[in-house]
């Protein structure tokens, strides 16, 4: 169980995610995941077949279709919320490693799968340091 001050800084780390998100273009996301996780990663979690196209996207040549979009959005914050808590190293292996509240599965493979509540629940619980 959190303290109130432990619950504090969650809301706090939730809402800097959640602004970070917003405030940012689609190319700026689109560029952080690709060097985080690569343009293969990015175009499985984004549901398209051309990697390829990460690229142009990061360039702000073009812009992904709704649903990528909605992706990746969630996927930057997600792992926005879990550096605030960690560093972005941890942030990077937590989004690529087998989750045990995920079924074993990564939750960059969730995202993909449009299971946004299932990630952002075992974010809150990684940051509640329920795992």
């Amino acid at each position: 169980m959190q303290t109130p001050r432990e619950a504090t800084a969650t809301a706090e780390a939730a809402d800097r995610a959640y602004r970070d998100t917003a405030e940012l273009k689609i190319q700026e996301i689109a560029s952080f995941l690709q060097g985080q996780f690569s343009q293969r990663v990015v175009a499985r979690l984004a549901g398209i077949e051309d990697p390829k196209q990460v690229g142009r996207w990061s360039r702000g040549q073009n812009e992904p279709r709704f649903e990528s979009e909605f992706r990746l959005r969630t996927a930057f914050q997600v792992f926005r919320y879990i550096e605030e808590c960690a560093n972005r190293h941890v942030a990077r292996a937590w989004m690529m490693g087998m989750n045990p509240q995920l079924e074993d599965e990564s939750p960059l493979l969730v995202i993909a799968d449009d299971r946004f509540k299932e990630v952002m629940a075992a974010a809150r619980s990684y940051r509640q340091g329920d795992l």
